[in-house]
């Protein structure tokens, strides 16, 4: 399912909402996808969503929460990625690739 908050977060003079999916998100680029938003909305685990798309999200079927709930859903479904754990190096954070092969201690 895809939930949006209501437009309320200012930036570069317009109004924004956030939306998820509690799915994956796979389902999540699709749908923003169809809604018209280019991929650099996209924050971590969450779309960025101009108030002028907000309409059409609700109309494609984005389910409208309070913004608390956008947070407690992201958790809820293990898809919440705080901003800490996404810098590369870090436990829990993204791995650099690596050469294809047996990992190191695999044989």
């Amino acid at each position: 399912m895809l939930y949006l908050d209501r437009p309320a977060w200012p930036w570069r003079g317009r109004l924004w909402s956030h939306l998820i999916s509690d799915v994956s998100p796979a389902e999540l680029h699709v749908f923003a996808e169809t809604l018209g938003v280019p991929r650099r909305g996209f924050d971590r685990d969450h779309y960025d969503i101009p108030a002028d798309r907000f309409a059409v999200a609700v109309w494609l079927g984005a389910r409208v929460v309070p913004s608390r709930e956008i947070v407690r859903l992201l958790y809820a479904a293990g898809l919440r990625r705080p901003k800490h754990l996404n810098r590369p190096g870090l436990p829990g954070g993204p791995r650099p690739l690596t050469p294809a092969g047996p990992h190191p201690g695999c044989r």
